[in-house]
C-alpha cells in the first residue's frame, strides 16, 4: 500500500484468479477488502508435479490510513496482480467494485479516481 498526494493505491498479487472472480469492498469503517476465487482447473485431470501457489479463495482485510473515495475507485488486474487505487476524500465513500473481463486474464473497474484510465 502506498499514497500519493492524489490517491492511496493497493497493489495485492492474486495470481490464477478470472477477472470476474475477484471482490473488492471498500467499507464504512475504511476496511477494505480483496476477495477472489481460485478455480482448480487442473483438480483431478493432472498430477500436481510443483506448486508455486496454493489453490483457493485468496482473502485479505486492510485498514486503510485515511478516508478515500471507493465510488471512483480505478481497479487493475493484471499479469496476477491487483492494483486498486484510491482518490483521497474528507470522507470515507464506502464501495463494491467487481471487475469486468478485458482481455484475456485482465479485468478493469474504471471509477475515475481523477485521472482516466491508461488501459487500452
Amino acid at each position: 500500500m502506498y499514497r500519493s498526494d492524489e490517491r492511496l493505491v493497493v497493489a495485492a498479487p492474486m495470481p490464477g484468479m478470472e477477472p470476474e472472480d475477484i471482490h473488492i469492498e471498500l467499507q464504512e469503517d475504511g476496511r477494505l477488502i480483496l476477495h477472489g476465487d481460485v478455480r482448480a482447473l487442473l483438480k483431478d485431470v493432472k498430477e500436481l508435479l510443483i506448486d508455486e501457489w496454493s489453490i483457493g479463495a485468496y482473502h485479505r482485510e486492510l485498514q486503510l490510513v485515511q478516508p478515500v473515495d471507493g465510488e471512483h475507485a480505478n481497479v487493475t488486474y493484471g499479469n496476477g496482480v491487483l492494483v486498486v487505487a484510491l482518490p483521497l476524500s474528507t470522507t470515507m465513500r464506502p464501495a463494491h467494485l467487481t471487475l469486468s473481463a478485458h482481455g484475456q486474464a485482465r479485468g478493469l473497474h474504471q471509477g475515475g479516481a481523477g485521472h482516466p484510465s491508461t488501459w487500452a
